[in-house]
């Protein structure tokens, strides 16, 4: 059984006891960001900061020009005082007696898509996602699996946790939303997620333009008072999944036989957003992390409906930043071999011991 808390590179840079201070947890393993998109946090235990603006998706890693053609991660901007900011709090971390996993955003960057939108998803409007790359094209995959593998030849980590290894759509990335006035139903949410980028549009062939047209019309009923039709997108959805699934398969070769690779997923073909929406007998990771940050009886059933699907291990991925938090028993009853709790940077003193209390319960 192991348990592991996620964590950022600024938690612990600069701050001689975060290692120790994460490892008197009793997690085991951390996963640690290394690359990301961008993000406002807050540091409650750092002694020279409180608040990181992460102002652009960046790699926090060294980006070796010479291993790069075409798109590529930006470096931190505002932390330009160390280039292996990723190295430096693995070395603390294992130093502490903690195994290390690299945690990669590989399709959701802002920064990336600004300088080159023609490989991002675009909705059947022609309207951009300028924060999600699309990975039908070539640029995005070579981009995502250099991430992989610059890390894999940097670091000698235990396991990658791949976050976004997918399609964004909708619901995830812009600034100030100001989208609800609208109340789109969670179909036509899903309908403003389908990618019509040319590189989809050439994977569905002549389907194409009656999809798209058929999306719009489905949406702008909607949004003028009449319910969203059903839309057959089999043929989106099966392109997405052949994509994902070479994405992975390409992943655990290069990440080889001796690190695991992790993805956060759902087993929802509709799903877009950081937890890659996949059938789970399609794609083969070394285990599948699932998102329990609701209900506990609700992320239970998912769980067990999930072990019914797959032979493949099962994550639970918990936050300890909700108010209402039960601890795992539960949903390690129902399934999960693992757990990765969100998240030891993030959470108050009371926070904390909720992760700790967790941990000892369960390993009792």
């Amino acid at each position: 059984m192991g348990h592991g808390v996620f964590a950022y590179t600024w938690d612990l840079i600069g701050d001689p006891d975060a290692a120790v201070r994460i490892a008197e947890l009793g997690a085991d393993t951390v996963t640690l960001q290394a690359a990301y998109h961008a993000v406002r946090g807050i540091t409650p235990w750092h002694p020279a900061h409180r608040v990181v603006h992460a102002e652009h998706a960046a790699a926090y890693f060294p980006i070796r020009p010479d291993r790069w053609s075409g798109l590529r991660p930006l470096a931190p901007s505002w932390a330009v005082d160390n280039p292996d900011r990723f190295g430096t709090a693995a070395a603390a971390l294992t130093a502490a007696g903690l195994s290390v996993e690299a945690w990669l955003v590989l399709t959701h960057s802002s920064a990336v898509g600004a300088a080159h939108p023609d490989v991002t998803v675009r909705n059947a409007y022609g309207e951009r996602y300028p924060y999600a790359l699309c990975p039908s094209h070539q640029a995005v995959r070579e981009y995502a699996l250099t991430l992989v593998s610059e890390v894999c030849d940097q670091y000698d980590v235990g396991a990658l946790m791949l976050e976004a290894c997918g399609w964004l759509g909708f619901d995830h990335g812009s600034h100030h939303e100001k989208t609800d006035g609208a109340e789109l139903s969670a179909t036509a949410r899903r309908l403003l997620s389908l990618c019509f980028c040319p590189a989809c549009r050439t994977a569905l062939g002549s389907d194409a333009d009656r999809m798209a047209q058929s999306v719009r019309a489905a949406v702008d009923a909607e949004l003028h008072g009449s319910p969203a039709p059903n839309i057959d997108a089999t043929a989106l959805l099966n392109h997405r999944a052949t994509v994902i699934a070479d994405l992975v398969r390409e992943a655990k070769s290069l990440a080889g036989g001796d690190r695991r690779v992790l993805l956060m997923a759902t087993d929802d073909p509709w799903v877009t957003g950081p937890d890659v929406g996949v059938d789970f007998q399609s794609v083969q990771p070394d285990a599948f992390v699932l998102k329990c940050w609701g209900d506990a009886g609700a992320a239970a059933r998912q769980l067990k409906a999930a072990a019914q699907r797959t032979d493949v291990p099962l994550v639970a991925n918990v936050t300890a930043l909700n108010e209402h938090w039960d601890g795992v028993t539960e949903l390690l009853e129902a399934g999960a071999a693992e757990v990765r709790y969100y998240h030891a940077g993030l959470a108050s003193q009371a926070r904390l011991e909720r992760i700790r209390t967790a941990i000892t319960e369960a390993r009792s």
